[in-house]
């Protein structure tokens, strides 16, 4: 499904995915981890074209994605109707006047009819339990009601592939327990997953694959995810075992 071949991005000449080579299957989920930097939030934004790669090829479904493909607007709304991204921080997702708006916003933008939308975004108020949320300001919920509307607003265009930048950050210990059992329910619904993350302990339950991203923007490790946990100087190497590193050696011994 996605397919990325010697792939480089910079930022004004600094090197922020450097020689990226991947491949992701239809109904695989996957996990990007890797330090601060090394390029895990740049190739999210790559994979859905809000950024284009300075050499190197990306395609999805076999087709190429390029910049100039996405200025024509019909082939940019049926991508972004295939690739959901949900951001880091929903705040920056998030900006009509009430969470009926915000769900229906998408939908309205592909052109669907009336009743198309309207049933698309009841169902996605029932699917993630926010029905009591309907006419609230998004302003006014709490972090981890926001992150649920903003997962709503992707999914009320029904993604093939969805796309989280670090979907447990700010998250208390409930709603991540809640958001890690409606992942694994969307990908043995069949749906696509891309996720980086730093969370060493929830990363096995909600991936079978891991990519692991270097300090030099390249990929240091791809492998299944429990394989790549046992990895432990290598996970050391890109500081991302320091405060599980004493859990993961005893669960090995």
């Amino acid at each position: 499904m996605i397919d990325l071949t010697d792939v480089t991005y910079s930022y004004s000449g600094n090197i922020a995915l450097k020689n990226i080579n991947l491949h992701i299957n239809k109904g695989e989920a996957v996990s990007l981890l890797g330090a601060n930097g090394s390029g895990k939030s740049t190739f999210l934004k790559l994979i859905n074209g809000i950024i284009s790669p300075d050499s190197g090829i990306y395609k999805f479904n076999n087709e190429e994605i390029t910049h100039s493909k996405l200025q024509d607007t019909k082939f940019a709304k049926l991508f972004h109707q295939k690739v959901g991204f949900v951001f880091q921080n929903s705040d920056t997702q998030l900006f009509c006047a009430d969470v009926y708006d915000e769900i229906a916003f998408g939908p309205k933008q592909m052109g669907m009819s009336e009743n198309e939308v309207d049933k698309r975004v009841n169902d996605c108020l029932t699917l993630l339990n926010i029905v009591d949320f309907k006419h609230r300001q998004p302003y006014h919920l709490s972090g981890g009601e926001k992150r649920k509307v903003a997962i709503a607003c992707v999914l009320a265009l029904n993604p093939e592939v969805l796309v989280l930048d670090e979907p447990m950050n700010g998250l208390d210990p409930r709603t991540q327990r809640w958001l890690v059992e409606f992942l694994i329910r969307l990908n043995k619904a069949g749906k696509t997953l891309i996720s980086s993350t730093h969370d060493l302990e929830l990363v096995q339950e909600i991936s079978q694959r891991a990519v692991l991203f270097g300090e030099d923007h390249s990929i240091a490790a791809d492998l299944p995810t429990d394989k790549l946990l046992t990895e432990i100087d290598l996970l050391k190497k890109v500081n991302l075992v320091d405060e599980y590193y004493h859990r993961i050696t005893y669960k090995q011994s």
